[in-house]
């Protein structure tokens, strides 16, 4: 098992790895195998997916969505070793080696102050990968030495592996963060940083002078603001507008994206990742909105949280298709009308109908009929999703629409023994039967 030296690593829904806070992908490969001989208790790594990330190598099963998994600290590899070139080489599976510390008992050592070392080789059988390009992403993530970083500059950019400004490190080796997530840090890291100057304004009577002006503003900004958060002299209105800011900042953090799927870490495995990735990023927004959500809606949040790395609406849909293929909670579903939208697989249909039937029956909704704003007020959803589900109604039918100059009506059908499929007839009895208990019943 994993677990007798390396450490497991947690899956996501859609079986991608969970990243630490700071942690970015870098670099993927597929159909890897992990090999180690020095240690007889290392796993049979065959056949997965490799992610190199800031901070660790990961290691999943390519079987399943929730197959094995493992990873290896960077900060616990001791050396890596140059590729030489051979003749055997060119024949052979492209390999490299790279030197792990680990303790006594065969585990690997996060902190890299093991006993011995061994060495682990990465056999790279799949077709088509930048295995130079990986090497040096290897190499520039290892001496970078991210997870030694407390406090992360906070700047949207690409996840490119350099040392420039606009590379996934800063000029001081700190690790970049991209998306809401990182504005918010960035926002907290100004809030400490006045903090600490205000401590130091303080310390004695001359700061204090030299900072006067600043202070003075800076003590009214934070007065404003504890008064506006004061619960003990607030209004509720004032209440509730504090909770929806608390709220509205849950929510940005939510669909921040630290470390967004791309075609230059993910390689040819861009579109099978970005599927995953998309399955973990609208769980949230789908429980909002019911389990249901409009496939342009989803398109603009998830390129909002990505930050700069936007995608185009054909990786989108191509993402959604490849769902088929994984075992995750979501699936795309194609109304009648054309309408696309990416449902829960544990939404039901029955349940919107029920709320739409219970709406329908109303005395006023029996006069007047319902609109598709009524229906997306009963049932909290955008007006064109409510419509959809009004015609899938109908198609079942539940309902019987209206058309005049002011639009579409709904109406509860009161002939729920008419065949669909064929509207000139009656199932139990004729047409002219029908007609004669309408008349009957309207005196």
């Amino acid at each position: 098992m994993a677990g007798n030296c390396l450490e497991a690593v947690e899956l996501t829904s859609s079986g991608r790895p969970v990243l630490l806070p700071s942690e970015i992908e870098c670099s993927l490969l597929s159909a890897v195998d992990l090999e180690c001989e020095d240690l007889p208790n290392f796993p049979n790594f065959k056949s997965g997916i490799l992610t190199l990330t800031t901070h660790r190598i990961l290691w999943v099963s390519n079987s399943s969505s929730q197959g094995a998994s493992s990873a290896i600290p960077l900060a616990s590899i001791s050396h890596i070793f140059t590729s030489k070139k051979s003749l055997k080489s060119i024949f052979a599976s492209p390999r490299i080696r790279f030197q792990l510390s680990v303790s006594p008992d065969g585990r690997v050592a996060k902190s890299g102050s093991g006993s011995r070392s061994v060495v682990v080789t990465v056999v790279v059988r799949g077709k088509g990968a930048d295995l130079d390009l990986f090497l040096t992403k290897f190499w520039d993530n290892w001496r970078g030495r991210a997870w030694e970083t407390g406090n992360a500059d906070v700047t949207s950019g690409s996840d490119s592996v350099s040392g420039s400004t606009s590379g996934l490190y800063t000029k001081e080796g700190t690790v970049r963060m991209v998306g809401v997530s990182g504005i918010l840090r960035k926002e907290q890291e100004m809030w400490e940083t006045t903090d600490k100057s205000l401590q130091d304004a303080f310390q004695d009577l001359n700061a204090l002078m030299s900072k006067a002006k600043e202070m003075v503003m800076l003590a009214e900004k934070m007065r404003q603001k504890l008064l506006s958060s004061s619960t003990s002299q607030s209004s509720a209105a004032e209440d509730g507008e504090l909770g929806s800011k608390q709220d509205m900042q849950d929510w940005l953090l939510s669909v921040g994206i630290v470390s967004p799927v791309t075609k230059e870490s993910a390689g040819a495995l861009y579109h099978q990742q970005l599927s995953r990735q998309l399955a973990d990023f609208v769980r949230l927004p789908l429980e909002r909105a019911g389990g249901m959500m409009n496939l342009i809606d989803i398109y603009c949040l998830f390129n909002r949280a990505r930050g700069t790395e936007l995608i185009s609406p054909e990786d989108l849909l191509q993402a959604c298709f490849l769902w088929e293929k994984f075992d995750v909670p979501v699936m795309l579903r194609k109304f009648d009308s054309g309408v696309m939208v990416i449902q829960n697989k544990t939404h039901s249909d029955e349940e919107i109908f029920a709320r739409i039937k219970s709406l329908a029956t109303k005395p006023d909704a029996l006069r007047t009929g319902i609109s598709a704003s009524d229906a997306a007020i009963t049932l909290g959803i955008a007006p064109g999703m409510a419509k959809e589900h009004l015609l899938t109604a109908e198609s079942r039918g539940i309902l019987c629409r209206d058309i005049s100059p002011d639009g579409f009506r709904f109406y509860i059908n009161l002939f729920p023994e008419i065949d669909p499929n064929n509207v000139y007839l009656v199932k139990d009895y004729g047409v002219y039967d029908t007609w004669s208990r309408v008349a009957s019943a309207s005196g």
